[in-house]
């Protein structure tokens, strides 16, 4: 697991999820596998038939000269089926629904993933009841251990 967007899950209803490879650089590679990359306001957008991770930052590779350097927050491609793109770029068309990046990691191939979801953002009034369902949650488990 390279990164992770828990912020995800708490502002967003998740719908279905999907695997998808990315087209990374060299020194983007590197620089995921020394854990630094942050998809946390991250989104992925559907341009030309083609999805796009937009606004994940993954940091310069220190050790890569000048040239050979990436930019951090460059779009890259997401590697996917076509019908799963049409998938979710029809998702996108319908009021309220965005594809949002739940995790970043390498497979047991060695291969650079992400883990995409199409969510439709919750609203004020559900974050709160998220807060209080997780919080009775933690206090039952307490009142349990303590009777049990």
């Amino acid at each position: 697991m390279v990164a992770e967007n828990r912020r995800a899950r708490f502002n967003y209803e998740i719908g279905e999820t999907f695997e998808a490879g990315i087209a990374l650089t060299g020194s983007e590679v590197k620089s995921l596998r020394s854990g630094k990359a942050t998809i946390a306001e991250s989104y992925a957008d559907a341009k030309g038939g083609e999805l796009w991770l937009v606004n994940a930052n993954i940091p310069e590779y220190l050790q890569a000269g000048p040239y050979n350097n990436h930019t951090p927050k460059r779009p890259r491609r997401l590697l996917l089926h076509e019908r799963e793109i049409d998938k979710m770029s029809a998702a996108v068309d319908r009021e309220g629904m965005t594809i949002v990046p739940l995790k970043l990691y390498f497979n047991e191939r060695g291969r650079a993933k992400v883990e995409l979801a199409i969510a439709r953002g919750k609203k004020l009034h559900d974050k709160r009841d998220t807060e209080k369902k997780r919080s009775w949650d933690r206090e039952k488990g307490r009142l349990m251990r303590l009777k049990g």
